[in-house]
């Protein structure tokens, strides 16, 4: 047990069901309507429908994402103190930014026209809106390209203080740090959607989420320099779960009914200088915190060991991640005329035919191609 601690299984194994997560956030966006997916197959939703929708993709928007961007700052605060700035920010290039020129240039243009059949520009564009066009072709890689600038501000404040960096343990975690915690990441969510409301998207970044993302990274850091992760108690972290989890969906349901979401009024919660938007800046920023303080010590506590297929997941992980749209794709499409089943039953579905599927993808065929296996 001691050497699985010093191997951290327990946050490969969490980054395991991120990406899972991801996978089914997806599909359930592709089938609701409800965010930005490729390819969309929408038909009438009931009402109960669309409240376990809007709760579910509202819900894993809030933490799961940030909860990566944590997990990486922890690792990169590791990377860089075992490299120079210029052997850090190699590798950063090499495993971030290289796949995401693959993504744009090849995977992007397969969904859109292959997959989809869509035509090409026309009449033919200027230079500058191809060239738009090709920056806003991220897809899902937005978060590398993020974590990418996230490195690079990292590794170069590294590298201008000079000094080395000691963890001497000095931040604690205690619930006064975890309120504070909330309230940052709620303000500046609050004061990005008075101009970036929920919806709008720079070349593909959605800044509106990013408040959470870059504190969550800067803790990930702290994490790692003062040894959070293993200092927060298995009992704290099964709190913070469970009220993370009933107090999210409860609060959600008042703050949705108190601004007549059903009816209309769902705009105000997306931004601007509005109560509804501060309400659920709160929400969320609660969410997040709570499900990666509760997250991290269960899993160390509970799955901090591997089996040779959980180490296959795990390794196959980052390509699921990238390679996961044009495969859900391709499914939505090939379902797409069976229309019997209820949507959510659907979904549900092939949530247990897309998981698997990607990750067998991404392990028997993607990562042994040439070439492609030296970066993913």
């Amino acid at each position: 047990m001691e050497k699985a601690r010093d191997r951290s299984f327990y946050i490969d194994n969490l980054r395991v069901l991120m990406i899972a997560f991801v996978v089914m956030h997806h599909l359930a966006v592709a089938y609701s309507g409800f965010g930005s997916f490729p390819y969309y197959d929408v038909r009438h939703l009931s009402k109960l429908t669309t409240i376990w929708f809007g709760f579910y993709l509202s819900f894993q928007q809030a933490y799961f994402m940030g909860l990566l961007f944590m997990i990486a700052g922890y690792f990169a605060a590791a990377s860089y103190d075992r490299k120079d700035l210029g052997q850090f920010l190699r590798g950063r290039f090499k495993r971030l930014v290289i796949p995401t020129l693959i993504y744009m240039v090849f995977i992007t243009q397969f969904v859109e026209y292959i997959e989809l059949g869509r035509n090409w520009l026309q009449p033919k564009p200027g230079l500058m809106p191809v060239f738009l066009r090709f920056l806003s072709g991220t897809g899902v890689m937005w978060f590398a390209v993020a974590l990418f600038i996230f490195s690079v501000i990292y590794g170069l404040v590294r590298a201008w203080r000079a000094a080395p960096v000691s963890n001497r343990k000095q931040i604690k975690p205690s619930l006064i740090n975890t309120v504070i915690l909330i309230l940052i990441i709620s303000v500046c969510a609050f004061l990005i959607r008075i101009v970036q409301p929920i919806g709008t998207n720079i070349l593909n970044m959605q800044l509106c989420y990013f408040a959470s993302y870059i504190v969550l990274f800067i803790v990930g850091i702290m994490a790692y320099r003062n040894d959070l992760f293993a200092r927060i108690s298995y009992q704290t972290g099964k709190t913070w779960l469970i009220c993370g989890i009933v107090l999210g969906l409860l609060a959600w349901l008042v703050l949705m009914k108190s601004v007549g979401a059903l009816s209309g009024g769902l705009a105000t919660i997306k931004g601007g200088l509005t109560w509804g938007s501060a309400g659920f800046s709160v929400w969320e920023s609660f969410v997040a915190v709570a499900m990666s303080i509760g997250l991290i010590p269960v899993f160390r506590e509970k799955f901090n060991y591997q089996t040779k297929l959980v180490k296959t997941l795990s390794d196959s992980s980052f390509t699921v991640y990238m390679f996961h749209p044009p495969i859900l794709v391709a499914v939505i499409l090939l379902f797409r005329p069976v229309t019997s089943l209820p949507i959510i039953v659907k979904w549900g579905m092939l949530c247990l035919i897309c998981v698997p599927l990607c990750f067998a993808t991404a392990h028997f065929v993607i990562r042994r191609i040439p070439l492609l296996n030296r970066v993913l």
